[in-house]
């Protein structure tokens, strides 16, 4: 306890390593918080440092003989501790969605103990847990932050090509410094899983990735994911679903990204209310539910209610918008109102049709 009295004295910036107290820094993955409490002793504070793992409190004590004592050093320092937390789902949880961080570390990823470390199907389990947490970590990355990732750097570790799996994911790796555990005192690296989760694995030849955004790569994934968006969008609203800003360079952009032709619903349906590609992210359901509930002949699907989208609609904006704000997603609502007047005279004309059709029965 002295020590953790001694070390909150000072306020000046500090670093140990490759990271300062002027970081705000987010640790994923952490095992019985022994990294984290190396940074926070060499800092003086741990109010820039959010640490999560995927462990409920309870497993994590059962799991680390240490967890208890690590856990509450960090709350006396201040760090934020999140538990539950999926590395490959992150960005949805409510107490990092609106956050950015200049470094996000993630300490020797594994998927799990159930094969041999050489077997290409669990090479393909731990490829596809960093691939996810790239694209997590991605987005909750300041413009100037890092992604670090310590790693074993010999086979068959290197055999998940993580330089492969952050370009994926629009990140490009500035350097790749040896890792040692020396640099970082207090810190027990640990197997996190088995009878012998408490116990070290062996390190040997390891690594510090470290990427930044490639803001080039960027661009390029947001354009796909927008074509790939509107692709899947119902036939009727694809065209409409261009925002007209954007609408020239999507076009321009739809060969040069392996699209081989422009949708002639983009030619066909420009005179149409415009919706933005990130209204029909946003309101999915509710813009699906226009085929049905204007389908063909005389088939009115009407017992779905609004304000279930809408709750829908706003849980998967909080969630899916990066850096969204109460003013964008009130001018998303203003082009849904759009929408839903066109939906109120297209459903009166039909009913007033079959009304009609009714009548000379």
């Amino acid at each position: 306890m002295a020590a953790i009295e001694s070390a909150m004295l000072g306020r000046e910036e500090r670093w140990i390593k490759h990271y300062s107290s002027a970081h705000s820094i987010l640790l994923v993955g952490e095992g019985d918080f022994s990294f984290s409490l190396c940074l926070a002793m060499a800092f003086g504070s741990a109010t820039n440092i959010v640490a999560t793992t995927l462990d409920s409190y309870d497993l994590l004590i059962r799991k680390y003989k240490n967890a208890k004592t690590n856990v509450r050093d960090l709350e006396i320092l201040g760090s934020a501790l999140l538990y539950g937390v999926d590395a490959t789902r992150m960005k949805i949880y409510s107490d990092l969605r609106y956050q950015k961080f200049h470094r996000i570390i993630y300490n020797f990823p594994h998927a799990g103990f159930h094969r041999k470390e050489d077997n290409p199907a669990l090479i393909n389990m731990h490829r596809s847990l960093v691939r996810e947490f790239f694209r997590n970590a991605r987005r909750m990355l300041m413009v100037d932050g890092e992604i670090h990732l310590n790693h074993k750097d010999t086979s068959p570790y290197n055999n998940w090509r993580i330089k492969d799996l952050a370009s994926e994911c629009g990140l490009f790796l500035v350097e790749c410094p040896v890792f040692s555990i020396k640099d970082y005192p207090g810190y027990e690296n640990k197997r996190g899983g088995g009878s012998r989760c408490d116990m070290p694995f062996k390190l040997g030849e390891c690594k510090t990735f470290k990427f930044k955004l490639c803001l080039a790569a960027e661009k390029i994934l947001e354009q796909r994911s927008t074509l790939d968006l509107i692709h899947k969008m119902p036939a009727e609203c694809q065209a409409v679903l261009i925002l007209e800003q954007h609408q020239a360079p999507l076009l321009d952009k739809l060969h040069s990204l392996g699209y081989d032709h422009v949708p002639q619903l983009v030619k066909q349906q420009t005179s149409k209310i415009l919706i933005s590609t990130e209204c029909h992210m946003v309101f999915a359901c509710y813009l699906n539910y226009v085929k049905e509930t204007f389908g063909g002949g005389t088939s009115y699907a009407l017992r779905q209610s609004v304000s279930e989208p809408l709750m829908t609609g706003f849980r998967t904006y909080i969630c899916s918008v990066p850096d969204g704000t109460w003013r964008g997603y009130i001018g998303i609502l203003e082009e849904l109102r759009n929408l839903s007047i066109l939906r109120s005279k297209m459903l009166r004309q039909m009913l007033a049709n079959q009304v009609h059709a009714d009548q000379h029965i």
